[in-house]
C-alpha cells in the first residue's frame, strides 16, 4: 500500500511490452483490476490514480517540459503568457492546464475526446479551464468551431496524446488549425515516431509542416518524458514554435 492508497503492482513480462501495452494491477482488499495505461478512461475514474502512476511511480515529467519549451518560444515572440488563449488539445484530468495557468495564460480551452477526462477534471481541476469539450478534432461541431474561431486563440498544447491513435494526425490538423497564424504551438511525441519509419503519420507531417513553412519549429529537444513499468527510461521529443499557416488538405492526403 502507497502513501496515497493504492496498491499497485506491475507485471513481471515487462521487458516485452511496448508502451501502449503497459498495464498495471490495481489491488483493492480482495479485488484485483488489471488497467492497461493507456486506458484513460479506466485511470481517470479512479480518483487520484493518475496522478500517483504517472507522476509519483514513473517519473512523468512532459506538462512542465512542454509549457517550459513553450514559454522560451514566447519570449521569442510579440506575445506575452498573460495573452495566450490556449486549446489544450488531449486535456485529460487538467495537469497540462494547471502548468498554463501557472504561467498567467489568458484563457484555456480543454478538449479531449474522452468523456472521463472531463468528468476528472471538474472532479481535480475544475477551476483550470474556462471551457472544456468532449470533441473529436476530425469531426468538429460546426457550432463549437464557431464558438472556437471567435475566441481568436494564438496557442495549442498537446502532451502526451500523439502517436498511438489517441490524437490521429488529422486531430492534430484539427486542432492546430483553429490556431491564429503567428501563434505558437507546443507538444510532445515519442523519439521512435519521429527517429524511425512509423505507420502514426506523424514524423511525415512534421518533416513536411517544416518543409512548407506551416510551422517554424524553433525548439526540438530530445527528454525522458517517464519511466517504463520495468523502470527504464522512455524517451519523448518536444517540438515548439510558431504558427504561420494552417496545414492544408493536401498535406494530410500526401501522408494518408
Amino acid at each position: 500500500m502507497t502513501d496515497d492508497g493504492f496498491n499497485i503492482c506491475f507485471p513481471k513480462e515487462e521487458d516485452g511490452l511496448e508502451q501502449d501495452e503497459e498495464f498495471c494491477i490495481l489491488k483493492d482488499g480482495r479485488c484485483e483490476k488489471k488497467i492497461r495505461l493507456h486506458d484513460y478512461h479506466d485511470i481517470y475514474s479512479v480518483e487520484g490514480l493518475y496522478e500517483h502512476l504517472f507522476y509519483d511511480v514513473l517519473k512523468w515529467n512532459s506538462p512542465s517540459t512542454v509549457c517550459g519549451k513553450l514559454q522560451e518560444v514566447v519570449e521569442n515572440t510579440d506575445l506575452e503568457s498573460d495573452g495566450l488563449r490556449v486549446l489544450d488539445v488531449g486535456a485529460g484530468n487538467g495537469m497540462v492546464g494547471e502548468e498554463l495557468k501557472q504561467m498567467g495564460a489568458e484563457e484555456i480551452i480543454g478538449v479531449d475526446i474522452i468523456p472521463e477526462a472531463k468528468e476528472a477534471q471538474l472532479r481535480d481541476r475544475p477551476d483550470i479551464y474556462d471551457r472544456y469539450l468532449v470533441q473529436d478534432l476530425t469531426d468538429i461541431n460546426d457550432s463549437v468551431r464557431r464558438e472556437l474561431e471567435a475566441r481568436h486563440l494564438n496557442c495549442m498544447t498537446t502532451v502526451a496524446a500523439l502517436g498511438f491513435g489517441d490524437i490521429p494526425p488529422m486531430a492534430f490538423a484539427g486542432g492546430f488549425n483553429l490556431i491564429e497564424e503567428g501563434g505558437v504551438v507546443a507538444f510532445n511525441i515519442r523519439d521512435k515516431f519521429i527517429d524511425e519509419d512509423s505507420s502514426s503519420g506523424f514524423s511525415e507531417l512534421i518533416e513536411v509542416m517544416e518543409q512548407e513553412h506551416v510551422l517554424d519549429v524553433q525548439v526540438r529537444e530530445r527528454y525522458r518524458h517517464r519511466l517504463d513499468i520495468g523502470g527504464n527510461p522512455i524517451h519523448y521529443y518536444v517540438l515548439a514554435g510558431i504558427k504561420n499557416t494552417d496545414i492544408s488538405r493536401d498535406i494530410l492526403e500526401r501522408i494518408g
